[in-house]
């Protein structure tokens, strides 16, 4: 009987989490990522800036922990944006093109109601672990 590996992962390079979850968990070669907010890291406050800065902010963490997983940005597959509000749309994408360059995981982007600490965006992602090879239509 084969085994799929179950390990959870956190790093000191991100924020600590807030409530009752794991800052992400790999299972076999698959790395599932909670959603992170542009907060500094040392204290749960957002950073100044609005939008774009905490997108800034989320997008380094979430980098350094995909990286703690043994993963990237660039094995990332599938990104979930939530925002307080759809009028930071564009300055949230601006940011988000330049973290994940043009080869683009998919992608769902939705408004919420409220978000933690009254963050402007939150981001999750799923990513892969190991050798990958890219390919194009």
């Amino acid at each position: 009987m084969s085994f799929v590996i179950r390990k959870i992962i956190s790093t000191g390079k991100c924020p600590k989490p807030l409530a009752a979850y794991s800052q992400a968990v790999v299972a076999d070669r698959t790395v599932y990522c909670s959603g992170v907010i542009g907060v500094e890291l040392e204290e749960p406050t957002l950073v100044s800036g609005g939008a774009a800065a905490q997108t800034v902010k989320a997008l380094e963490h979430l980098s350094n922990l995909l990286t703690a997983a043994g993963s990237g940005i660039d094995k990332v597959v599938k990104t979930t944006v939530l925002l307080a509000s759809m009028d930071d749309y564009a300055e949230v994408n601006h940011e988000y093109k330049k973290v994940f360059g043009s080869n683009f995981p998919a992608r769902t982007c939705y408004a919420v109601s409220k978000l933690p600490l009254g963050a402007a965006v939150e981001i999750e992602a799923v990513g892969i672990i190991g050798d990958v090879k890219h390919e194009s239509d």
